[in-house]
C-alpha cells in the first residue's frame, strides 16, 4: 500500500462529511469525539480532517463519475444488547483516506449457457438488488469460439475442427449471439439485462479466431468481426477486452494449424504475436467507434496474473514481457483473472480464507513489474474473473466462499483495483462444484429456481454498508480477525468485521478521527450447522433460508441490529462470519 501525505491546502478540501460535522460543533473539537472506545473517550477532541488521495494510475478512468455516498439510516431496527468486550480491537482512522471506492469492483459475469434469462423474474429482481453495476459478456473461454451476428452457423473460414495443446483436433462447438434457443442467451438479451439492471457492459471480443480463422488474413478478418461489433453497439459499451486467457494452452487458439493457417503464423501462440494483433483489432475497434460516435470506448489487454515461470506446464512463458512490448501503449487497461485457491483441491477453510490478502497484492504487483520493466505507462488493472477452485467439499457454493467474497472486495479496494467481475452468475451444480452465484434454474437438489448462493448476501451487504472511500483499518489481539474501514460522505463510518477462525470473537471497534453520533447499526451474516464446515446456507441476523441452501428471502427487509456508540461499539463476529456495520456521525 502505497503511503499518501497530506498536501499543503488539503483541509480545505476535506470530505464534505467533515466539514458537516465541524459546522454542528462550530469547530474541530467534539465532545466524545470518538479517538477511543468509539467514540466514548470524553473530554475534547481534535479531529484531523481527512486527506484526499489522487486516483491511483491502476483505477484510472474507471473511476469517473465516482459519486459520493450517504448512508440511509435502516427502516426497521432492533436495540441489541453488547457482548462483553475482549482483546480484539479494531482500530478504523477516518483521517487516513486510502482511496475512493469504485462501483466497478463489485461486477459479475454473465454467459449464454444460462438461457434466456432475461424473461426469469426473481432472478432479475435479486440481480438488481445486488447492483452488480458491471456485467461481463459473453465469457470466458467460449469468447474465442463466439460469433456475435451468427445464428446456427460459422463464418466458412472457421474449421469445424480445432486442435487442443496437444495438436488433436475435436469439434469446434462455436457459440453464437443470435440463437434464440431457450437453452442458451442471445446478445439482444444481454443488452436488455444491462438496461434492466442499470448495468454498464463489458464485452469480450472474439480473439481466438485470428489464429485458426484460414481466410488470406485472418487477423484482419477477426478483427472486423470485433469491429462490426462496436458498430453494432453503437456506443452502448464503453468497455471491451481482446480474448480471454489467451496466454494458456487450454484457450482456442493457443495451437493452430499452420497448413490451414494462410499468413504464416506459429502452431503456438506467443505473447509477442498477440500484441502485435492486439493492436490490429484495437485500431480497427477504435475506428468503428469513433463512427458510431463512441469516442469514449476503452479496450483492454490480456495480461496473466502472475510470473509464467511459476506454471510452466500450461502458460506462455514471457507473455507479459512480450506482449507488453509489441502492444507498446495501445491498451487502455490490463485484464487479470484468479481464482485464488489451489487448482481442484479439496481445500479447508483455513486454506481458502488465508488467500486473499496475499493473492491480491501479488497480482497486482506483478502487473506493475511487468510494465515497468516494458518501460511502459501504469494503466487501470481489472480482474474480470474470479472466485475459487476448490472441489469436492461443496466450497464453491457455501458460506465460506461468501466469507472470501468480503475478503476478496475488501482487498481489491486496498489494492486500487480499477474493476472486478466475479466468475459467475450461473453456471451448473455438479454436487456443488458450481462457481453460480444462484443455480442454474432448478438443478439444485433442495432449491428453488435461481436460488440465490450465499456469496450473494455478503456480496449484497458489502456494498450497501461500505462507504464510498475506503480508510486505515488494522486488528489487534486476533490474527484471524480482519477489518475493512469506510467513510460515508453523510459523515458516518463503516467497518467490515470478518472472522477466519472456527470461534465466535467479541470485537471492539475503535474508530478515530470521528465525530460520533448516537447509535450503531449491523448486520451479522453466518452459515449453518448442515455440511460442516461448508454450509450451503447462511444466515442474516439469524434468519436462514426457507430451504437447504442460500438465504432468506427477506434479506431487504430484515431488521438491522442496533445499539448506542455510548459505551463502546462491541459487536460479535461470528465464526467463519461477517459483520456489517455503519456507525453514525453527528
Amino acid at each position: 500500500m502505497r503511503k499518501h501525505f497530506l498536501k499543503t491546502g488539503m483541509v480545505a478540501i476535506a470530505t464534505m462529511a467533515l466539514l458537516q460535522s465541524c459546522k454542528k460543533d462550530g469547530n474541530t473539537n467534539t465532545n466524545g469525539g470518538g479517538n477511543n472506545n468509539g467514540g466514548t473517550g470524553g473530554g475534547s477532541t481534535v479531529i484531523t480532517p481527512p486527506n484526499n488521495p489522487d486516483i491511483a494510475a491502476t483505477q484510472g478512468f474507471f473511476l469517473d463519475g465516482w459519486q459520493a455516498k450517504a448512508f440511509s439510516t435502516p427502516v426497521g431496527y432492533k436495540t441489541v444488547a453488547k457482548p462483553v468486550a475482549g482483546t480484539v480491537v479494531a482500530t478504523v482512522d477516518l483521517s487516513k483516506v486510502i482511496t475512493k471506492v469504485s462501483k466497478n469492483l463489485f461486477g459479475n459475469n454473465t454467459n449464454p449457457f444460462m438461457g434466456q434469462y432475461v424473461d426469469q423474474p426473481v432472478l432479475m429482481q435479486q440481480l438488481t438488488d445486488l447492483s452488480p453495476n458491471i456485467l461481463r459478456f459473453p465469457g470466458g473461454s467460449l469468447s474465442d469460439i463466439y460469433f456475435w451476428n451468427g445464428s446456427n452457423k460459422a463464418p466458412d473460414d472457421a474449421p469445424d475442427q480445432l486442435l487442443n495443446n496437444t495438436g488433436a483436433s475435436s469439434a469446434a462447438g462455436y457459440w453464437y449471439g443470435n440463437n434464440t434457443a431457450d437453452w442458451t442467451f442471445t446478445l439482444d438479451n444481454y443488452y436488455k439485462v444491462l438496461q434492466q439492471t442499470n448495468s454498464t457492459g463489458l464485452i469480450t471480443v472474439n480473439y481466438g479466431y485470428a489464429r485458426y480463422g484460414t481466410s488470406d488474413n485472418p487477423v484482419e478478418t477477426a478483427a472486423k468481426l470485433a469491429a462490426d461489433w462496436v458498430r453494432y453497439d453503437n456506443g452502448r459499451t464503453k468497455y471491451w477486452e481482446i480474448g480471454n486467457e489467451n496466454y494458456g494452452n487450454w484457450e482456442a487458439g493457443y495451437r493452430i494449424n499452420p497448413a490451414a493457417n494462410k499468413d504464416g503464423q506459429p502452431a503456438v501462440l506467443s505473447g509477442a504475436l498477440y500484441g502485435l494483433h492486439f493492436k490490429i483489432f484495437a485500431d480497427a475497434m477504435r475506428k468503428a467507434a469513433a463512427e458510431v460516435g463512441n469516442v469514449g470506448i476503452k479496450i483492454g489487454m490480456v495480461t496473466t496474473e502472475a510470473d509464467e515461470k511459476d506454471n510452466t506446464s500450461t502458460i506462455i512463458q514471457a507473455w507479459n514481457a512480450d506482449a507488453m512490448t509489441t502492444s507498446g501503449s495501445s491498451p487502455d487497461f490490463y485484464v487479470v483473472h484468479n481464482y485464488y485457491t489451489p487448482y481442484m483441491q479439496n481445500s479447508s477453510p483455513e486454506v481458502i480464507l488465508g488467500t486473499p490478502a496475499g493473492v491480491t497484492s501479488n497480482m497486482m504487483n506483478w502487473v506493475k513489474n511487468s510494465l515497468q520493466k516494458a518501460g511502459l505507462q501504469q494503466k487501470p488493472v481489472a480482474l474480470d474473473e474470479w472466485n475459487i477452485f476448490s472441489t469436492g467439499s461443496k466450497q464453491m457454493v457455501s458460506n465460506v466462499a461468501g466469507v472470501h467474497a468480503v475478503m476478496v472486495l475488501g482487498e481489491l479496494i486496498k489494492n486500487q483495483y480499477s474493476m472486478a467481475s466475479r466468475w459467475d452468475l450461473a453456471n451448473a451444480w455438479d454436487n456443488g462444484n458450481d462457481h453460480g452465484l444462484f443455480s442454474n434454474k432448478s438443478d439444485e437438489p433442495g432449491a428453488p429456481a435461481w436460488n440465490a448462493r450465499p456469496a450473494f448476501y455478503y456480496m449484497y451487504f458489502f456494498q450497501k454498508y461500505f462507504g464510498d472511500r475506503m480508510v486505515t483499518s488494522e486488528v489487534t489481539g486476533s490474527p484471524d480477525i480482519l477489518s475493512y474501514g469506510s467513510s460515508f460522505e453523510s459523515g458516518d463510518a463503516g467497518v467490515v468485521l470478518v472472522n477466519r477462525s472456527n470461534l465466535d470473537r467479541a470485537v471492539t471497534v475503535n474508530l478515530k478521527n470521528f465525530a460520533a453520533g448516537t447509535k450503531y447499526y449491523y448486520y451479522t451474516l453466518n452459515g449453518g450447522t448442515d455440511n460442516a464446515p461448508f454450509s450451503r446456507k447462511v444466515y442474516v441476523n439469524g434468519i436462514g433460508p426457507d430451504g437447504d441452501s442460500g438465504g432468506p428471502a427477506t434479506y431487504k427487509t430484515i431488521a438491522a441490529n442496533s445499539a448506542a456508540i455510548s459505551g463502546g461499539i462491541i459487536v460479535t463476529v461470528p465464526a467463519r462470519g461477517t459483520v456489517f456495520l455503519v456507525a453514525e456521525g453527528k
